[in-house]
């Protein structure tokens, strides 16, 4: 069935098979089958697979491939129950994002400007500079995705100079400020852009020759390492996502709401955002370190 119905890739029917090989070892061995397990047996099992030290993201993987078989087994009468349907999946520990400090974004900021303002014998290699520093500074003045990014039309350009429509996952339209710095960054690019094409008539801020017609994201994210290379800074450390996370986690850090953050980053749900809350912890130490009179030797306190 998954070949044939739902065209499984064979590393993918290789994964399943692997699993339920290893469920079946352990329910044979618990004295039952797998055909014939019963939801205590799996959850012995997935007990067992936890105990092995296996990630919570592989314990996942292998309740969703017993899942998938016992809704088989349930679809095509051969049982009259589906034992997994009460089973909880393992949690999975989100992790920290990475965050680059404010000092290294204005370093990516001030090696994108120096580069900008070079002369430069090729128009297209001005061009390209100037891309990369306005693509640096609207993705930190906004927080907006890559995706978001990239895909900008050129009516944006047009806009008032002070916010920015973006259209979002779900076709969810937001408005986002811009900052003076991002704004005139957008309009050299776009300026130098129509003085070397006035008759390009690509819809996009940022086009490119490619089957979205605009530029890609891998691109983009190459070109941001390369920059973070020549500006000191660990090529590893530094993504567009990374930079959106630096945007929420500065605004945080320096004071802002967190629902304020969930609006201008575009996530449905503000537990999303509040991964980002790990910033405030030492902001929160310095605050009651500074001003709760229990914190101050007794000497000092009135």
């Amino acid at each position: 069935m998954m070949s044939a119905e739902r065209g499984a890739a064979a590393n993918t029917l290789e994964a399943y098979r692997r699993d339920l090989e290893d469920a079946s070892d352990f329910l044979k061995a618990d004295g039952t089958t797998l055909t014939g397990a019963d939801t205590p047996a799996l959850r012995r099992y997935l007990a067992d697979v936890a105990g092995r030290g296996f990630a919570a993201t592989s314990q996942a993987r292998r309740l969703s491939s017993l899942r998938q078989f016992y809704s088989f087994l349930y679809g095509e009468g051969l049982r009259s129950d589906d034992p997994t349907g009460i089973l909880d999946a393992p949690r999975k520990s989100r992790p920290l994002p990475k965050v680059l400090t404010v000092d290294d974004v204005g370093r990516l900021i001030s090696r994108a400007e120096a580069e900008a303002s070079e002369p430069a014998d090729d128009p297209a290699v001005r061009l390209g500079r100037l891309r990369l520093l306005a693509l640096l500074e609207l993705l930190y003045a906004t927080g907006m995705r890559v995706s978001e990014l990239i895909a900008l039309p050129m009516s944006v350009v047009g806009q008032d100079g002070r916010f920015l429509l973006i259209r979002g996952k779900g076709n969810k339209e937001r408005i986002v400020p811009l900052s003076s710095a991002s704004q005139q960054a957008m309009r050299a690019y776009a300026g130098e852009r129509a003085r070397l094409a006035p008759d390009d008539e690509s819809p996009f801020l940022f086009p490119a020759d490619s089957a979205s017609g605009h530029l890609a994201r891998q691109v983009f994210a190459r070109d941001l390492k390369a920059l973070a290379a020549r500006a000191g800074i660990p090529a590893a450390a530094v993504s567009p996502h990374v930079l959106r996370h630096a945007f929420a986690s500065h605004l945080l850090q320096n004071g802002a709401d967190l629902r304020a953050v969930q609006e201008l980053l575009g996530h449905a749900d503000i537990s999303t955002t509040q991964i980002y809350t790990h910033v405030l912890e030492e902001r929160l130490h310095a605050l009651v370190e500074e001003h709760h009179p229990l914190a101050k030797p007794a000497e000092t306190r009135d």
